[in-house]
């Protein structure tokens, strides 16, 4: 990855400038499948003009148009398309130049979202700007130290584009760059900060509808004593908590980024050295008036997320504590009825092995007495069958008595 981490640092230059110029800059936010569908018609497009197109994987590409350069970009979530022309000499944002790239021929790559007019002068003295702007919302600031000057409304004009005029005092043409992109920068982020805190606004009555019923959740955990009513109100939490960690998770990536553009519109102001002209307004402490609160908003919404999940993940906890104890409860019960039927089982079954020697030891008996009076029969010396009998059955029941301890001895071991 040498190369391109060499390369990054190059990866969108700055262009130098010259006065008069015009530049129009639009951003479009795109997914992956729109930024690939627009590479694609890019390249088609350069194709078309004489040139070529972006390489396969190539973020940024440029091409000469219209007497001017059309720069391409594409970020993480939008696509920018910016173009440099000339501009008229003697009339302040008058009608778009007819050669630029933005015609019928153009195609959006994704929903529009920025839409910016840079006019760069030579100078402000001999031009008069001020009728251009709304008195209401004008800010005019200083940019390096005094080499410019730039004036803005942040309104929109007839054309949808929110117009910005940079007067350059003392720049070379690589300063009037950069200062115009940072300034397309600044208008870029700002705007992309803002999507958080319409994301915010949206998840408030979710929020709130979530904390109202955890109130309700929590409440009636105080009186729930029966298990399946414990039960039922952890099914509800668990789906509360549910809706709300799928309500964070969406919201996640909108408040990472606004805050990481709100960071970059910081870091682009501050770069440009701005001041405030004289009885005027600076567009950072224009800028910090909405934007500022809007981010607060963003991280105000975060932490109640974050508080109400942590809440939720507590009472589900303190739920589950109460629900496993009774389980355990009602374990406890039923293992005392089971050792109550196991007891029962065992002198049950005492009971039956003393049936069996007597019924064993019987029939042995029987065989016994049969014995007998057969040998008796066949003339052998043998005693009475009745006394042989009887002789027989105390040591026959010993025997069967004795048989059956053991076994039952054998089994108990094993």
């Amino acid at each position: 990855m040498r190369e391109k981490v060499l390369g990054e640092v190059h990866a969108r230059p700055f262009r130098a400038l010259t006065c008069p110029r015009t530049i129009l800059h639009y951003a479009f936010l795109t997914d992956a499948e729109e930024a690939v569908r627009d590479q694609a018609w890019l390249s088609e497009f350069c194709v078309s003009r004489g040139g070529h197109g972006p390489t396969p994987g190539a973020r940024h590409h440029t091409l000469a148009f219209g007497g001017g350069t059309l720069s391409w970009e594409q970020h993480a979530e939008f696509t920018t398309y910016t173009w440099d022309g000339a501009a008229h000499e003697k009339t302040i944002f008058g009608s778009v130049p007819i050669n630029h790239p933005f015609g019928a021929a153009f195609r959006a790559p994704g929903d529009l979202l920025v839409a910016v007019r840079v006019e760069l002068r030579g100078g402000d003295d001999t031009i008069e700007w001020r009728s251009q702007f709304d008195d209401g919302s004008m800010t005019v600031s200083t940019l390096e130290d005094g080499a410019a000057l730039v004036a803005t409304d942040f309104r929109q004009d007839g054309d949808g584009l929110t117009r910005i005029l940079v007067c350059n005092r003392a720049m070379s043409d690589v300063q009037s760059g950069s200062v115009v992109q940072r300034l397309l920068e600044v208008e870029t982020y700002r705007t992309l900060a803002m999507l958080g805190l319409f994301e915010a606004t949206s998840l408030q009555p979710d929020i709130r509808r979530f904390e109202l019923e955890l109130a309700d959740l929590t409440g009636q955990m105080k009186d729930a004593s029966a298990l399946g009513a414990n039960q039922e109100l952890l099914d509800k939490l668990s789906a509360l908590a549910a809706a709300l960690e799928a309500g964070a998770t969406a919201s996640t990536f909108r408040f990472g980024a606004s805050r990481a553009y709100d960071q970059i519109v910081r870091a682009r102001l501050e770069a440009l050295r701005e001041e405030a002209a004289p009885g005027e307004l600076s567009m950072a402490s224009f800028l910090a008036r909405r934007l500022a609160p809007a981010m607060r908003t963003c991280q105000a919404i975060e932490d109640r997320q974050a508080m109400l999940s942590r809440k939720l993940a507590r009472a589900t906890t303190l739920l589950r504590t109460r629900v496993d104890v009774e389980l355990e409860d009602q374990n406890r019960n039923l293992l005392k009825s089971m050792n109550r039927r196991a007891r029962l089982q065992l002198r049950l079954q005492q009971t039956v092995e003393g049936l069996s020697v007597a019924a064993v030891s019987y029939y042995v008996v029987g065989l016994i007495s049969y014995l007998a009076k057969a040998a008796k029969s066949a003339g052998l010396p043998v005693p009475d069958a009745s006394v042989t009998t009887g002789l027989a059955v105390p040591v026959v029941v010993l025997l069967i008595w004795w048989t059956v301890r053991r076994i039952r001895q054998h089994h108990g071991e094993h």
